[in-house]
């Protein structure tokens, strides 16, 4: 079945029109582990700077360049290929003897090593600082600063990006085939699966735009913690907990599908539940993949937000986003971003 993927706005109508990514440059991003490396250890830690190349294809040649099978690589996460990135990656070495050549690659180079005691695991990042420029700039400047600031004191949409469901939403019925039996291998499984996840969690979101409560607590919240994966309640609101979500200092969630029950009550509970009917294919699916209910923010903070515009028609972002949330929630919250590279944008 199909279902609204469209992701309302909400801090106001659009107050730009731009381009992202006409060139790679226009698109930095530098990965922040969760993590200081220790200087010791048999896993040499390789900082990459890589241009318009995926991430998957850098571990691959690092492989080959330390002579070591591609599981012998690790790295936190994946970076867009249509951008310039740095990246960490670690390489496992148990005579700590690093290559003695210079890693060479026309898309990547190497910006720092040093020696771990462990192998880089996926997931372990603090988040990402990213420097955007959007060309072809059509907007009132003051109407935009204005914007901006209030991004800064309010964040955005925690939405999962458009990216995240493949080119016109194939993903989801690539999942759909895959839970009515279709055999993927293991990575191609874990996509689908997340793809499925965040449809569900992205509706739900939709739903409390729309009532205008997506950063308010409302009866029978569960709450996350800034910062953290750490969840509570539902328990009464009290001018306390409205006071810390007004600061970002916790912020109200959604549901990661899953089997078990919804930790949410009340109406909001109600909501979620008949909001997740709407993909009930895909709520099935997931149940049966063994994966449990879990939560994330509905809110994402932009932290260290800082623009400039460039002449007219250009505009230059710099801010910090923690992991796992994207980039295209804050051009989302700001108008009509055309991605010149093809990926998938919001409608």
């Amino acid at each position: 079945m199909s279902a609204d993927l469209s992701r309302p706005r909400a801090l106001g109508p659009s107050v730009l029109s731009a381009r992202i990514r006409s060139e790679p440059e226009d698109f930095r991003v530098d990965e922040v582990l969760g993590f200081e490396r220790s200087g010791s250890g048999e896993h040499l830690f390789v900082e990459i700077e890589k241009r318009s190349a995926n991430t998957a294809w850098i571990a691959k040649q690092l492989a080959k360049w330390a002579g070591i099978a591609p599981m012998g690589v690790g790295y936190a996460g994946l970076k867009d290929r249509h951008a310039i990135t740095r990246q960490w990656f670690s390489l496992h070495l148990p005579k700590r003897i690093a290559p003695a050549t210079p890693f060479e690659d026309p898309e990547a180079t190497v910006i720092t090593q040093i020696w771990h005691n462990r192998k880089l695991p996926r997931g372990a990042l603090k988040g990402n600082r990213f420097r955007l420029r959007l060309r072809a700039l059509a907007g009132e400047h003051a109407a935009i600063e204005q914007r901006l600031a209030e991004i800064a004191a309010r964040g955005v949409p925690n939405y999962f990006g458009a990216q995240r469901f493949g080119r016109e939403g194939g993903n989801l019925d690539a999942a759909r085939s895959m839970f009515g039996g279709r055999r993927v291998d293991r990575e191609e499984r874990s996509i689908l699966l997340s793809s499925a996840r965040s449809a569900i969690f992205n509706a739900v979101l939709a739903e409390r735009v729309k009532r205008g409560d997506w950063e308010q607590l409302a009866e029978g919240e569960v709450c996350m913690l800034d910062g953290s994966h750490s969840v509570f309640g539902p328990e009464p609101i009290t001018p306390a907990l409205i006071e810390r979500a007004r600061l970002l200092d916790l912020h109200p969630t959604g549901p990661l599908w899953g089997a078990g029950s919804l930790r949410s009550a009340a109406e909001l509970q109600a909501l979620e539940a008949s909001t997740a009917a709407e993909f009930a294919d895909l709520c099935a699916g997931l149940e049966a993949a063994d994966l449990r209910q879990e939560r994330r923010a509905l809110r994402l903070p932009v932290r260290e937000l800082a623009w400039s515009f460039e002449a007219d028609d250009a505009l230059q972002l710099e801010f910090f986003l923690p992991a796992g949330a994207f980039a295209t929630s804050v051009l989302e919250a700001l108008g009509e971003i055309e991605d010149a590279s093809g990926r998938p944008m919001p409608s």
